[in-house]
């Protein structure tokens, strides 16, 4: 089917959607399901949630180093090969007779997770309308979510019924069904289309508020993954709460993220500020909520779908920030934020596995709430303007300018 025709490009994005929902899917499956992995494993929850973290390492390096180990390869082939290796990762999961089998697997999967971010905007943009290439990435990035609210919430309670390693199997049959829909859709695309501007550090520290709007990045990302890896078990303080009541509050979330990604996309053009502030300290009083309540299921159902609505617009609220402080250098700025919420995402998992071992998961998500406050605090410095311009001062939007036009690759 021709990319030149609308049905040929709904199929394409429908192919590359299927494939976003199957790599969110996989990515965020051991949160769910974690208790019992850990129990058949012989691991504690700790050791297992290192898993999350594993894949958000993988996923950093694969998205920052794909494109330059394989700089000749269409790109469609790339990401179908991609979506491939994820099921091959998932089954290796499915079977693993021991931890470093599974985390093994889960490392797999982070590359093919991250390869296929860094390339799916580069594919849309190879067949999609140039009119429509937000519309169009929205389809893709729609995975996400219903990953979110559907698949990963359907994954805890077919692991009720099931047992974790058969919904892990099935993980595999729809990654191994997205590479075959790729393949069949999108169109080849040329690895020139792929070139990307590379990311200078000093460029990045340079950048007025940069600094600070990524270590507020990094505090409420790592503040979130240190609690929500671990939300089986938190949710277990509650001596009612069933396997089932927990894949609905999990559900709750997701249906929370999806809210917020659309009511905080409409309005944090005018109001980028407010939810500089909002957005970490709804994501620290929700997560509190659930440290110290965590007994008392209403409460719980209450805090996490507004924990949900907080993070579901951290990512809008990413991009909306790189694009007001580096208007010129959205592609490098924007880099720069996926591999600080990796790595934060990684540390937050680890981290958060050592104090659920050592001092227990109330004291975890109390110090993932303190994080989201420290967040809370940095973000808004980040677009704070100097009190006063010292004379001979260059204005900073012509110094950005200035280094914009020589950081591009490709001048006009």
């Amino acid at each position: 089917m021709s990319v030149s025709t609308g049905s040929g490009r709904g199929a394409a994005l429908a192919a590359l959607f299927m494939a976003s929902l199957s790599l969110v899917t996989s990515e965020f499956l051991p949160p769910g399901l974690l208790t019992a992995m850990a129990h058949d494993l012989g691991a504690s929850d700790g050791a297992v949630g290192l898993s999350v973290g594993a894949t958000a390492l993988a996923a950093f390096a694969g998205a920052t180093s794909l494109g330059a180990v394989l700089p000749r390869a269409d790109r469609r082939l790339l990401i179908t090969v991609l979506a491939g290796v994820a099921a091959v990762a998932n089954a290796v999961v499915a079977v693993a007779p021991a931890l470093w089998v599974l985390l093994l697997g889960r490392l797999v999967l982070g590359v093919a997770v991250g390869g296929f971010w860094s390339l799916a905007l580069v594919i849309v943009s190879s067949f999609a309308d140039p009119a429509r290439i937000g519309r169009s990435m929205m389809v893709v990035n729609a995975g996400t979510m219903t990953a979110t609210v559907a698949g990963v919430p359907l994954g805890m309670l077919l692991g009720t019924l099931l047992g974790w390693r058969p919904v892990f199997l099935l993980a595999a049959v729809l990654c191994a069904a997205a590479a075959v829909s790729v393949r069949s859709t999108v169109p080849p695309v040329a690895p020139g289309a792929a070139g990307s501007g590379r990311v200078r550090p000093s460029a990045v520290v340079r950048q007025v508020g940069a600094v600070p709007g990524l270590l507020g990045v990094a505090a409420v990302t790592a503040g979130h993954f240190a609690a929500y890896t671990y939300v089986r078990p938190v949710l277990e303080l509650d001596p009612s709460m069933t396997s089932r009541g927990s894949a609905v509050v999990l559900a709750l979330f997701g249906v929370g993220g999806l809210a917020g990604n659309l009511a905080i996309g409409v309005l944090i053009d005018r109001r980028l500020g407010a939810f500089l502030v909002a957005i970490p300290a709804a994501v620290a009083a929700s997560v509190l909520v659930v440290a110290v309540l965590g007994r008392h299921a209403p409460a719980v159902m209450v805090a996490v779908p507004v924990w949900g609505v907080a993070f579901g617009g951290v990512i809008t609220m990413v991009s909306t920030w790189v694009a007001r402080i580096a208007p010129g250098r959205i592609e490098s700025f924007n880099a720069a934020g996926i591999a600080v919420f990796q790595l934060a995402t990684v540390l937050g998992s680890a981290s958060g596995g050592f104090v659920v071992d050592v001092l227990g998961v109330q004291t975890d998500y109390a110090l993932a709430a303190s994080l989201a406050v420290v967040g809370a605090v940095l973000l808004p410095l980040s677009i704070r303007r100097p009190s006063r311009q010292r004379a001979g001062d260059v204005p900073t939007a012509r110094v950005n300018a200035r280094e914009n036009a020589a950081d591009d690759p490709y001048p006009s």
